[in-house]
């Protein structure tokens, strides 16, 4: 079947296929169960999943003085105005697959009647309300203080309860994944964008990937990705369905956890003992700041297969300085038409502060739209 809904095409690929492979469903109802939850979606935010586009990048690249071929996967009109939406969707497919070969009373009761919950400070927490809203499902949405008001608008529009969350003194780590966490072990359900908490993120995560993948194999495919990183997932999903691409993963010098686990892991990159002891590598950023404020994630959740990766690849982290953070964005909006906000041209930051070999052909992910304009 050929279709623009991602979650259709590449439906093999996903894990969630997996009782179809099995015999336990039939491709049929797996299809249907997509189809229905995309239009469910649809009623939403009114319009479902399709493939984004990508966008030649070789004026902003000559605007940046780079002499590379660069290609911009274009990702702010999607459902929740970023990529997060995908990766819940891919969450939330692994859930109705899961009921629909359970649907007796009791579970269905439990079901609906589980709280879903995520920390987030704005594209994530609007993709999972879009997508909890086309569920039906109640969402708990832990924000910071300092939530952009025009995001916590559309939170309480798509009828999920917010939590402000503040600093608690004494406390290490983001008050906002904290309290979710809390909420969490209170019996709600993750519904998160790192697969720490919820490992199905990746499954939806890796269709941007595929789709990259097709749109630039005629030309070559790409030699690097340079991709923003907050929590992780993002960079750790399109890597998976890209895995010849080398991986910059790229964060602001305000916050920059997942560099230090890097060095703190060179030069034996020993991931065996890292698995073992964790907190001797990833510690959380103290007073992270940053103009890309959707990746002020104080601990990056998916450090390890992340930096796994990279190492894989041939990439390495790479830390922005804040000129750089601040001449992406303002480049991005001067040379191309894509509304892209700063968190999601953050990886063209990475981009402009340590650019590769000539005429490498580079992609990055313009992935949130700028809801301040």
């Amino acid at each position: 079947m050929s279709s623009s809904n991602p979650f259709l095409r590449y439906r093999e690929r996903l894990d969630s296929y997996e009782p179809v492979r099995q015999g336990a469903m039939t491709d049929e109802q797996f299809v249907d169960i997509v189809e229905r939850f995309d239009a469910a979606i649809s009623e939403v935010e009114g319009h479902g999943f399709v493939e984004t586009p990508i966008v030649d990048g070789s004026q902003l690249a000559d605007a940046a003085g780079l002499d590379v071929e660069l290609v911009i996967k274009a990702e702010p009109h999607n459902v929740g105005g970023s990529h997060k939406a995908r990766h819940l969707f891919g969450v939330a497919l692994h859930m109705l697959v899961s009921e629909a070969l359970d649907p007796s009373p009791s579970a269905v009761a439990a079901a609906a009647g589980q709280r879903l919950a995520i920390a987030s400070c704005g594209n994530a927490a609007i993709g999972a309300s879009v997508i909890a809203r086309a569920l039906n499902r109640p969402l708990d949405v832990f924000v910071p203080v300092w939530a952009d008001e025009v995001v916590v608008e559309t939170l309480d529009n798509l009828g999920s309860t917010i939590n402000r969350c503040e600093r608690r003194e004494g406390e290490a780590g983001d008050p906002c994944y904290l309290r979710f966490s809390e909420a969490v072990d209170a019996g709600a359900r993750a519904f998160s964008v790192q697969g720490t908490d919820t490992p199905t993120t990746f499954d939806g995560g890796r269709t941007l990937g595929w789709e990259l993948a097709d749109q630039t194999a005629a030309a070559g495919g790409l030699d690097a990705l340079y991709i923003q990183v907050g929590g992780g997932a993002l960079a750790t999903a399109v890597s998976m369905a890209m895995p010849e691409v080398r991986l910059h993963p790229v964060q602001a010098i305000g916050c920059a956890p997942l560099r230090r686990a890097w060095d703190r892991l060179s030069p034996d990159f020993d991931f065996a003992a890292a698995a073992q002891n964790p907190d001797g590598y990833m510690t959380p950023w103290e007073n992270p700041q940053s103009f890309a404020t959707g990746i002020l994630d104080d601990i990056t959740y998916d450090w390890l297969p992340l930096l796994r990766r990279t190492r894989e690849t041939g990439g390495e982290p790479i830390v922005a300085a804040e000129s750089f953070i601040t001449n992406a964005y303002a480049l991005a909006h001067q040379h191309t038409d894509i509304p892209v906000c700063s968190t999601g041209a953050a990886g063209f930051a990475g981009l402009l502060a340590h650019p590769p070999g000539s005429r490498d052909r580079v992609g990055v992910l313009f992935t949130g739209i700028d809801r301040t304009t």
